[in-house]
C-alpha cells in the first residue's frame, strides 16, 4: 500500500499558455433549464492534457479555477455550482467495502466529480455477487473488487483519481489509509470491522457515514468524531448471526446513493446530514421514517 499524500493540497507546476488554451478550446453550452454555461468538453481536455504533457487533473482544475466547467458535468450546474463542483474535485473520500453498497457508492461519486477516491477491499468477485453489486460483471468474476474499482471508474471519468488498496481494513493499516480523507463511508458487512472503522476515523476527526442492508431494509447515520454512533445502533462490539434475508438488489443501489448524497452534504456544507438520528428505510411497504437518538 502506498502512503496517501494530502489531497488538499495541488501542487502544480506552473505552466505558460494552458489557461488560455483552455478559455480557446471550451465554449457555450445551454443547459436544459436554458442557462448558458462555458464548458470544455472531455476530448478537449484530453488533448490539452497530451499537448502540455500535464495530468487531465490539472487541466480540469485550471479550467473550473477559470470559470469554465466540464461537459460531462453539465447536467450538475444548476444544483452543484460551478465552484462547488471544484470543491468537490479536490475533495477526498475513502470508501471500505466495495460489494452491494461500496460499488455504488463509488459510480455515484463519480458521476458527481468527487475527485479523489481511496477504495478499500481484500476480496473478489464471485457469482453470487451479480445480482446487486454494480460493479460486478462476468468479466469481473475473480478479480480483486478494488482492481476492477479503478478501472470501472476511469471508464466513467479518467480525470479522477482512485486508489485501491487490497487489504481488510484493520487498526493497524486503518489511520494511514483514512489520513487526508474528508470523509468515510462504511460499506462493510460486518459489525465488528465497523466499530475498528468508526474508532480509526474517530481518531482521525473525519466524519463516517454508516450504511447496512438486510433484504428489502436498509439504514443510514452519518457520525461525526464526537457523536455516539454505531453503539446507538448495535450496542456492544459484538457480532450478530447471519440474516437469512439474503441481499436483492433494491436496498443495497437506493441506501448507496443516500450515502453518495450525504457525501455532497459534509464537503459542502449543504443541507442537514442524517445526524444523531437513523434514516431507515422498509423497501416492501415502501416506508421511510427518520428516529432520532
Amino acid at each position: 500500500m502506498t502512503k496517501q499524500t494530502d489531497p488538499r493540497e495541488d501542487r502544480f507546476r506552473e505552466i505558460p499558455g494552458l489557461v488560455s488554451r483552455i478559455l480557446k478550446a471550451s465554449g457555450n453550452e445551454r443547459h436544459p433549464s436554458g442557462k448558458e454555461f462555458r464548458v470544455l468538453s472531455s476530448e478537449q481536455a484530453a488533448r490539452l492534457s497530451q499537448e502540455f504533457d500535464c495530468s487531465l487533473r490539472q487541466v480540469w482544475i485550471s479550467a473550473m479555477e477559470q470559470g469554465v466547467g466540464l461537459r460531462c458535468n453539465l447536467r450538475n450546474l444548476e444544483s452543484v455550482s460551478l465552484q462547488e463542483q471544484l470543491v468537490l474535485f479536490k475533495a477526498r473520500v475513502a470508501i471500505v467495502g466495495a460489494g452491494g453498497l461500496g460499488g455504488q457508492v463509488i459510480l455515484s461519486l463519480a458521476r458527481l466529480g468527487l475527485g479523489r477516491i481511496v477504495v478499500v477491499d481484500p476480496d473478489v468477485f464471485d457469482e453470487t455477487n451479480l445480482n446487486r453489486q454494480a460493479l460486478c460483471t462476468q468479466q469481473a468474476l475473480g478479480r480483486p473488487k478494488a482492481e476492477v474499482a479503478v478501472q470501472e471508474v476511469a471508464k466513467v471519468n479518467p480525470a479522477l483519481e482512485v486508489t485501491g488498496i487490497k487489504e481488510r481494513f484493520t487498526r493497524t493499516n486503518g489511520p494511514d489509509i483514512l489520513t487526508g480523507a474528508q470523509v468515510v463511508l462504511d460499506c462493510l458487512d460486518n459489525i465488528p470491522d465497523r466499530f475498528v472503522l468508526e474508532q480509526t476515523a474517530r481518531d482521525l476527526g473525519i466524519p463516517l457515514v454508516h450504511a447496512a442492508i438486510d433484504g428489502f431494509l436498509a439504514q443510514l447515520m452519518t457520525i461525526y468524531p464526537k457523536d455516539q454512533g454505531l453503539s446507538l445502533l448495535y450496542g456492544r462490539e459484538k457480532e450478530t448471526p447471519k440474516s437469512p434475508l439474503g441481499n436483492p438488489v433494491f436496498a443495497p443501489n437506493l441506501v448507496a446513493v443516500l450515502q453518495a448524497m450525504e457525501v455532497l452534504k459534509i464537503v459542502l456544507g449543504r443541507g442537514e446530514p442524517i445526524r444523531n438520528s437513523m434514516l431507515s428505510l422498509e423497501l416492501e411497504s415502501g416506508r421511510l421514517e427518520r428516529f432520532s437518538f
